[in-house]
């Protein structure tokens, strides 16, 4: 049998630890519903679509390797949402400049426009979104964030005796 509550880990701090990601599930949730009601795509698509319109990239696009870097997301999630939007024609696979054999990602003309047609929905959706942070705590919230990102990257749970 299993011990359920290891002596090597304070229960206060596990009932706040979760109830923290436990609230990140629910915010990753409400995210994915509210871009599908309210910007008509998902997440993902969005990510993908801000990703290839940065200035740096619009012109050569990115390779699939480092969009999925960049995005954080495994290859497989990507390449449906790759796909949707290559038969839409909103990207293209493009020859990379240092490789003509190599295939990058980039926005069509029509992916661009695209873009630029969702910044006022995504202007509105940020702004009713964070309604209720002032700048401090937004910034706070970053960095806190990035803080836990880095954390989850550094995860690797071995055999634990339970």
């Amino acid at each position: 049998m299993h011990d359920l509550n290891p002596s090597y880990y304070d229960q206060s701090l596990y009932t706040i630890h979760n109830r923290l990601f436990f609230r990140l599930f629910q915010v990753g949730n409400g995210l994915d519903r509210q871009c599908l009601k309210e910007l008509g795509i998902s997440p993902v698509h969005w990510s993908v679509l801000g990703a290839l319109s940065r200035p740096q990239i619009k012109c050569m696009g990115m390779s699939l390797s480092n969009l999925t870097e960049y995005l954080g997301i495994s290859r497989q999630s990507l390449d449906g949402v790759l796909k949707r939007l290559e038969r839409d024609a909103v990207v293209q696979r493009v020859a990379a400049s240092h490789d003509k054999r190599a295939k990058n990602v980039a926005l069509t003309q029509l992916g661009q426009q695209t873009w630029a047609d969702l910044q006022g929905k995504i202007f509105e959706f940020y702004s009713q979104a964070m309604e209720g942070f002032v700048f401090d705590d937004t910034i706070s919230l970053i960095h806190l964030l990035n803080t836990l990102n880095d954390g989850l990257k550094r995860i690797k749970i071995e055999n634990v005796a339970v």
